[in-house]
């Protein structure tokens, strides 16, 4: 096995990794929802779902990235795959940036809202 091949299957167990943070963070946030729905009396099942279906999609995001930036810098580091990258990365930032806003209510470079 050749370089390139180990490292073609390390992005692609990364990247499988990354499916598999996602798929099992939404399944244990439906476990907790319904665990919550006949648990909790304040309510707030819905919004403990959202939580964790958004921090999984935010682990997986990350976990994606560096499977592409492993493949595009050390596979093929030309200018269209590092262009492809990129955009790539530009697009789950705003992504993750967003589900952040979701949570929080707040951007990331924004200071915490002080409790009144």
């Amino acid at each position: 096995m050749d370089q390139t091949e180990i490292i073609r299957t390390v992005s692609d167990v990364m990247d499988a990794l990354g499916v598999a943070v996602v798929a099992i963070g939404v399944l244990w946030g439906l476990f907790l929802f319904i665990k919550n729905l006949f648990t909790n009396t304040s309510g707030d099942a819905y919004k403990v779902f959202r939580i964790q279906i958004v921090r999984s999609l935010m682990l997986g995001l990350d976990i994606l990235v560096a499977g592409d930036v492993i493949r595009t810098v050390a596979i093929s580091p030309t200018l269209m795959s590092v262009g492809v990258l990129g955009a790539i990365v530009l697009i789950r930032c705003f992504l993750s940036w967003s589900l952040a806003l979701e949570i929080d209510g707040r951007w990331p470079w924004q200071a915490p809202r002080k409790e009144q």
